[in-house]
């Protein structure tokens, strides 16, 4: 370190603070250092650190995997806020669903002695286990889970689901549809609650009439599946005029079996979905949906996290940040068929 500092002209104390706290440094002061430490080609020794620190400058982050689009969106937002403020990250995958396997993730991470987990698992079981696990490191949940309990030790951040509902389902309403569908993803899941939940209250505020149609899943199958056995419902005056599907996933399913039973999108229904994964951009017709800012929700979790650490109350409402959705305006979604002229 100290090679480092008379490299760059400064104290080892500034050298240090760029490490371990580099939002402390003047930014010209960073570069510098930065400089020096690509040129000497510097490695700091990660256990003598976590010793004399009793910090290791790690970041757990317990998921259920790869597999859904919000949920890996949010952990690659997590991976990258942490190591801009200099974390390293161990993320720690739930082997089953269930409460069981949610306390050996967590007791695997703080073994790993991190300095705080930040769980990106928006399912109910794992929202329990956080709340009764009384944790011994700062905890940051990132799920618009209506019941959060924030702590001394546990926060959460989201983005807002009933909002993003709220916006899909009111944009149709303008649209002229009177006869909404939702297709609901899996009930074990918050965000799929918190969007059913708005679907309906939006619907009796307007005096709609709408319809449920559960799928078994997430993915773009399940919503095929939907699509088929709901085909014929669709094509009689008794079926709705639009759909709301819980992802863009199941609206892209959807899209597929529509084609194939000779259902035109959006001249006979209207689908819009959730997320704004990229490939929704580009099917024919591209699919209208509610964007959701991933990017924003990770710096959101890390920033809860360092309240923790650093002895902050909280902040007073049961989420520490909410953030807002987007409404995404595509070729999917067309004026009701009645009112068109």
């Amino acid at each position: 370190m100290s090679d480092v500092a008379a490299r760059a002209g400064v104290s080892h104390q500034t050298v240090s603070r760029v490490l371990n706290n580099p939002d402390q440094v003047r930014l010209d002061t960073r570069e510098r250092v930065q400089q020096a430490i690509d040129e000497l080609g510097y490695r700091r020794n990660g256990a003598a650190r976590a010793l004399a620190t009793a910090r290791s400058r790690t970041i757990g982050i317990l998921t259920i995997g790869n597999a859904h689009f919000g949920p890996s969106s949010t952990v690659n937002s997590v991976e990258s806020a942490a190591r801009s403020r200099g974390y390293f990250v161990s993320v720690s995958s739930l082997e089953s669903s269930g409460e069981s396997a949610a306390h050996r993730a967590l007791a695997q991470l703080v073994d790993q002695g991190v300095d705080g987990i930040i769980v990106v698992a928006p399912l109910m079981d794992v929202a329990q286990v956080v709340e009764r696990a009384a944790p011994s490191v700062p905890v940051v949940v990132a799920a618009a889970n209506p019941n959060a309990e924030p702590t001394k030790m546990v926060r959460y951040v989201c983005v807002d689901q009933r909002a993003g509902a709220r916006l899909a389902v009111e944009y149709l309403i303008r649209l002229g549809h009177r006869k909404i569908a939702h297709v609901s993803g899996l009930d074990s899941w918050i965000d799929a609650s918190e969007r059913l939940a708005e679907f309906r209250n939006v619907a009796n505020e307007n005096d709609i009439e709408a319809l449920e149609f559960p799928a078994d899943g997430w993915a773009a199958a399940d919503g095929y599946a939907v699509g088929l056995q709901r085909a014929e419902q669709i094509r009689s005056e008794q079926g709705p005029t639009a759909i709301f599907a819980a992802n863009d996933y199941i609206a892209q399913g959807l899209l597929r079996a529509f084609w194939e039973c000779g259902i035109r999108v959006p001249q006979d229904i209207s689908v819009i979905g959730f997320d704004d994964v990229e490939s929704s951009e580009y099917f024919i017709p591209s699919i209208s949906t509610v964007r959701q800012p991933f990017d924003l929700l990770g710096q959101a979790a890390m920033e809860a996290l360092t309240s923790v650490q650093l002895g902050d109350a909280p902040t007073g409402g049961r989420f520490e940040a909410v953030l807002e959705p987007e409404l995404i305006v595509r070729g999917s979604c067309a004026p009701a068929p009645s009112t068109q002229s």
